[in-house]
């Protein structure tokens, strides 16, 4: 390792100077030049550099599971305990997650839908099942409310929409930006908490005219197993609590937004292009 960082930095000082510092021998600098690398050791330089790229290119998002998961899609075949190693060694690591916590308004007395969903947050094939939730983001002028629509065969976000006031609103453009984009299927399970903008006549309304099935989560209880996320009493709406933790913790929570135009904009891009 003192050999490989004098070769790294041999045009920024003189080799005699590192070696003297690194308290090494300056011809055994040399025999070490003139050995041929192991396939071993080129296998590791070759690694380090492709960790470190993947780890730059998800800004610092990715820890050793998902790194692991990217490097075989690239052809890399290495546990996790190897790439753990290799993180450790060049000082990387992933994002570490805060504390998430949610609180829907389900204090009222409009009419509850039924649970369709009944935890099983799996679907066998597009448009079968899809959840919605809504969450909010300080910036320095206010509150940003973003409500969000996830086909839950993909996990892919298909829906969204963010103001600065948690309105009925809010959740119905964001349910027609999934049902356009998705060319306006029938019959779909549209699943949520009981949060009062859910039971609002005017998304109401927009779910029947739709064709579309209203399911409702009920209260809190302990779920395990959630993915990239702490195992904790939810439950009702656990796909959706999963992507906002990652949201929170991936960009909301490494920024400070000045205005909700800005955070508006860096979450369009997490969204729709990261």
């Amino acid at each position: 390792m003192r050999y490989r960082f004098v070769d790294t930095h041999k045009k920024t000082w003189p080799i005699s100077l590192m070696c003297r510092v690194l308290d090494v021998a300056t011809s055994g600098y040399y025999d070490w030049r003139r050995r041929p690398e192991s396939d071993r050791s080129r296998l590791n330089r070759v690694l380090d550099t492709q960790i470190q790229r993947i780890h730059r290119e998800h800004k610092q998002r990715y820890g050793a599971s998902r790194i692991t998961v990217e490097l075989r899609d690239r052809g890399f075949s290495c546990s996790e305990n190897r790439i753990a190693r290799h993180m450790h060694k060049l000082g990387l690591k992933g994002i570490q997650a805060k504390k998430f916590k949610r609180t829907p308004d389900s204090n009222h007395n409009r009419p509850i839908a039924p649970d369709l969903i009944n935890q099983d947050f799996t679907a066998v094939a597009a448009n079968r099942k899809w959840v919605s939730d809504l969450t909010y983001i300080w910036t320095d002028e206010g509150w940003l409310y973003l409500a969000v629509i996830m086909d839950l065969y993909s996990r892919a976000i298909i829906g969204w929409s963010m103001g600065k006031r948690m309105t009925q609103q809010l959740m119905c453009y964001a349910l027609r930006m999934a049902l356009f984009r998705r060319g306006f299927p029938r019959g779909v399970i549209i699943h949520s908490d009981r949060g009062s903008q859910y039971c609002s006549k005017a998304y109401q309304r927009l779910i029947k005219v739709m064709g579309l099935r209203c399911s409702m989560g009920r209260r809190a209880t302990c779920y395990e197993g959630l993915p990239h996320e702490r195992s904790e009493c939810i439950g009702y709406n656990a796909a959706m609590e999963s992507f906002f933790h990652l949201l929170k913790v991936e960009l909301i929570h490494r920024e400070r937004y000045f205005t909700r135009q800005s955070a508006k904009g860096a979450i369009v891009e997490y969204i729709e292009v990261y």
